[in-house]
């Protein structure tokens, strides 16, 4: 959330870099509003003082056998009135906070200006597409063909997207995140397992409500969301708390099933393990200083990179545009995925900067070392999608045989077997 403080001060900036995302907020109303509730502040306490006044003045008066009668009168009127500013300023605050709560993040000055994912700015790419001397299928039919994955039981039993891993699919999907913790614990990371399921309270606090509602499976009776990353568990585990300033950068690594509507992509992946309602991945979360959050987001970048580069997968770095960024972000690198029989590169992994828009939302906060309260800065980034990652392997390890090579870093994870072969 942005600071009302930060609005009024630099307006013109603010102003433009909503523009760059295309958006058009009026932020003169939204300066009046915030003047209304600092006036209505302000006349709430003078009657406040005032009222105080005269209830000490009518027990004095009391005291010495004194008519009270009138200024009773005008403390009742007084107490009235003050009533009714208090219903008009919550009524203003209420109206501030629902326009507030949908202002994205200003985008980072090094953020490209553009409207949407075709403005984004590749950053280098990493690996060399393997050329087959066949055409190469794809990861839906290799997971077919080899018992892998099963999307007829998959809808039989929850209905469109989703799926069943069997066989070596789970096994492969197990190792993958496996060797994700194992790689990220072994880097410095603190591994945490948080629940799935959490409150609106921490849903808002990371920005997924109220803009994004429509996006989250819910379980209303309990006020309780099936979380669509686990991004939003492990940043709440630090809400409303002043962070020991020694022990940050705060850096975890966390695995959890993510659910997601998909509200709106109907009819894009609609075959395959792309695009799902649930799957798993392993998230990269950190915590730091406000002058720290630039490296610390290179630090993630270079985590989520490194498992592709043990895998020995080609992948792309783009740095996304103001017209692609999330919601909370204000710098995304993602990280996009060879994928041979789309012969393109497909998303795999989000690093973003939040600085401290999601930590004024659930009040996670640090001294400086002048002893000044300040808001953190988040960070956080898939290290990996494990279910694209599983794509990525079947599709670039295929054989002409309809075998899959299992990348050398994962045989540890499979008692050294090379290959999965088609059963005989």
């Amino acid at each position: 959330m942005l600071d009302i403080k930060l609005i009024i001060s630099d307006v013109e900036n603010v102003k433009s870099k909503c523009i760059a995302r295309g958006l058009n907020i009026d932020f003169d109303a939204l300066i009046k509003l915030d003047a209304d509730r600092r006036k209505l502040t302000t006349d709430i306490e003078v009657l406040q003082n005032k009222r105080n006044e005269l209830s000490k003045e009518v027990g004095r008066l009391k005291q010495s056998g004194n008519d009270t009668t009138s200024i009773q009168e005008e403390v009742k009127k007084i107490s009235e009135n003050f009533a009714t500013l208090e219903k008009s300023l919550k009524n203003i605050q209420l109206q501030l906070d629902a326009q507030l709560h949908v202002i994205p993040n200003l985008v980072d000055d090094t953020t490209p200006i553009g409207k949407d994912e075709n403005d984004n700015t590749l950053v280098r790419t990493w690996g060399t597409p393997k050329e087959f001397d066949f055409a190469p299928k794809s990861h839906a039919d290799i997971g077919t063909d080899l018992n892998m994955v099963d999307f007829e039981r998959g809808v039989k039993t929850s209905g469109s997207r989703f799926a069943v891993l069997t066989g070596t699919g789970a096994k492969l999907e197990r190792a993958l995140i496996s060797f994700m913790l194992d790689t990220h614990i072994t880097d410095g990371r603190d591994e945490v397992m948080t629940p799935f399921l959490v409150n609106s309270k921490s849903m808002f606090n990371t920005g997924q409500l109220p803009k994004f509602s429509e996006e989250a499976f819910t379980c209303e009776k309990d006020d309780l969301f099936l979380i669509p990353t686990s991004e939003v568990s492990v940043t709440n585990l630090y809400s409303s708390e002043v962070i020991p300033t020694a022990t940050l950068p705060i850096k975890h690594v966390a695995y959890s099933a993510c659910f997601r509507r998909e509200a709106g992509s109907y009819g894009k992946d609609v075959k395959g393990l792309i695009r799902l309602h649930q799957f798993n991945k392993v998230e990269l979360v950190t915590i730091c200083r406000k002058e720290d959050s630039e490296v610390e987001l290179e630090n993630i970048l270079t985590s989520a990179e490194k498992i592709l580069q043990l895998l020995e997968i080609p992948y792309r770095i783009m740095l996304l545009s103001s017209g692609d960024i999330g919601f909370t972000s204000s710098k995304t690198y993602d990280i996009e995925v060879w994928l041979p029989s789309e012969n393109c590169y497909r998303e795999i992994s989000s690093c973003s900067n939040c600085k401290d828009f999601q930590a004024r939302r659930g009040s996670i906060r640090y001294k400086d070392e002048n002893g000044k309260m300040q808001f953190a800065h988040t960070l956080n980034g898939s290290g990996l999608a494990v279910g694209r990652t599983l794509v990525a392997i079947l599709e670039n390890y295929q054989n002409v045989d309809g075998s899959v090579t299992i990348p050398k870093i994962l045989r540890p994870y499979f008692n050294n077997m090379e290959k999965i072969e088609v059963s005989k």
